[in-house]
């Protein structure tokens, strides 16, 4: 999910759709285009991706990303892009990419799920607020479009079983916002500081252990109803993760997490 400002919008390749707006598409194994988008891409994973990923693949996060990630820190950037890895083949194709389609599709990234369909966070002003806008963006290649009934962006969310995906990558997406200025000055984004908050982000595994066989519950309050929740879902660990980067880099408190 790419921060846009107003100024831009119009730059964007693709057709910009409003909530009301509709478009139809389909895509089929009968399609000569099958599979055709899964190669050679440069597909960004966020936190709530990997997390699905690593439940599908029955992995640990620490082992997902030494297996299928490759951490990008782009100029001027302060937080890394974490993108998939593709395979070692000729058309460097998808890891899961099989002869029958995809091999994690009910655990497939956000990008995949809500695909030909883009959102774009788009900054509103230096203060930090923001809307978001929809794109239907096929590539040429592809004959999905115009198939299949119409449907609005929130139509095909739904039809996709993305809901979830869409509301923790909204939420990646303001964070990562954030990241526009320097939060860790003197150590920059190779620094401790900036590990701990890709550890919270991306490597649940290890976050969970510093959550709960660290000193982190004697210096911040969470709730004891929290911390079951926490236990029990990886997604609840995954919020906290977002709530302790704000706190710890921004000194922005959350509802769960407090300090001592």
């Amino acid at each position: 999910m790419k921060p846009v400002t107003p100024d831009n919008i119009e730059s964007i390749p693709g057709r910009k759709l409003s909530e009301t707006d509709t478009f139809s598409f389909a895509c089929r194994p009968e399609l000569d285009c099958f599979n055709r988008c899964c190669r050679n891409l440069n597909l960004f994973l966020y936190p709530y991706d990997v997390l699905r990923l690593c439940q599908n693949l029955g992995i640990s996060s620490g082992e997902f990303i030494d297996r299928y990630v490759d951490v990008v820190l782009r100029d001027g950037n302060h937080f890394p892009d974490v993108l998939l890895t593709m395979a070692d083949n000729e058309e460097k194709t998808c890891p899961f990419l099989t002869k029958a389609g995809c091999s994690v599709y009910n655990d497939r990234p956000y990008s995949c799920r809500l695909f030909p369909v883009e959102q774009a966070m788009v900054m509103e002003d230096t203060a930090g607020r923001h809307g978001f806008i929809y794109i239907f963006r096929p590539p040429e290649f592809c004959h999905g479009p115009g198939r299949g009934d119409p449907m609005t962006p929130g139509q095909w969310i739904e039809n996709q079983n993305a809901e979830r995906y869409v509301r923790m990558t909204m939420q990646w997406a303001e964070i990562k916002a954030l990241f526009v200025n320097n939060p860790w000055p003197g150590d920059g984004a190779y620094g401790p500081g900036a590990k701990m908050a890709f550890m919270a982000a991306y490597n649940l595994d290890a976050f969970g252990d510093f959550v709960f066989k660290s000193g982190f519950l004697k210096r911040y309050r969470v709730k004891k109803a929290v911390q079951k929740k926490l236990r029990a879902s990886r997604a609840e660990l995954l919020l906290l993760g977002f709530e302790w980067i704000k706190l710890f880099a921004w000194k922005i408190p959350g509802p769960r997490l407090r300090p001592m």
